[in-house]
């Protein structure tokens, strides 16, 4: 599916019916990162679950976009227009950045909010990079050019977690415009404005993740009211693949919170 903000076009699938739940993925991938991580998680009676490619990435291009910014204002009508009003709201990475600025800007459209490894406006207090787990069968199923992507995401390394790289992970890498994310993130800082957010809110961190760490989630309590917070052990930036059951568990109970809201 897609539809045109102005001069920018937005490609989204979605699934069900129900509540909207809009996931936003991480940097230099696509839509499909996500949504093969939140099918597996989310219940599919009861949620309508939409997975939008960002800007520049997939299939959506970045026309008429310069900073960060300027992309929180256009989720901020892809919820109005796509998703028909508040929704929740889910993101990783590079799209938990953009859900707390939707969030800030536009708080009347958010049911609920969760932020998986966060990125912030700058990482601070940065573990150094380290390897949880790696079998002696891990590289067996990736082609030998992947594997710098896989070790430089993944802190456990089996060969479940390369298939799932392999899978849901490289396909989008594959369709990143360069010169669009390089416009896009000249102006980078987000206005996430300094009120605090009561809608229920889940925080989830890796304690080894050397891309964005874990001391930035756990600050952000105080901002957000009624939000729970996981630091979880032996996890890292890909966190969604290597342990998608507690994962699962944590937004079982977000969903439930958010549930008592509407």
């Amino acid at each position: 599916m897609e539809c045109t903000i102005g001069q920018t076009t937005v490609h989204y699938v979605e699934h069900g019916t129900g509540a909207p739940l809009v996931a936003l993925h991480g940097a230099g991938v696509d839509h499909r990162e996500i949504e093969a991580a939140m099918e597996a998680i989310v219940p599919h009676d009861g949620y309508r679950r939409i997975y939008p490619d960002l800007p520049g990435m997939g299939r959506s291009t970045g026309d008429g976009l310069t900073s960060n910014n300027d992309v929180v204002g256009l989720l901020c009508d892809f919820l109005e227009g796509v998703a028909t009003g508040p929704a929740l709201v889910l993101g990783h990475s590079y799209g938990g950045y953009l859900a707390r600025g939707v969030a800030a800007r536009r708080p009347d459209l958010i049911l609920g909010l969760a932020l998986i490894c966060p990125l912030a406006e700058r990482a601070s207090d940065l573990p150094e990079p380290t390897v949880v787990r790696h079998d002696h069968d891990a590289y067996d199923d990736l082609e030998p050019e992947h594997r710098a992507g896989f070790d430089e995401y993944f802190v456990v390394r089996t060969r479940a977690t390369a298939r799932r790289y392999r899978d849901r992970v490289v396909p989008g890498t594959t369709l990143v415009d360069e010169a669009t994310l390089d416009r896009i993130f000249t102006g980078w800082s987000i206005d996430i404005g300094d009120s605090a957010f009561s809608p229920p809110t889940l925080i989830i961190a890796g304690r080894q993740d050397s891309t964005v760490g874990y001391i930035d989630a756990m600050r952000l309590l105080d901002r957000y009211r009624h939000a729970g917070l996981a630091v979880i052990e032996g996890a890292g930036h890909a966190l969604l693949h290597e342990h998608p059951d507690l994962v699962a568990a944590l937004v079982h109970d977000w969903l439930d919170r958010a549930s008592t809201e509407r």
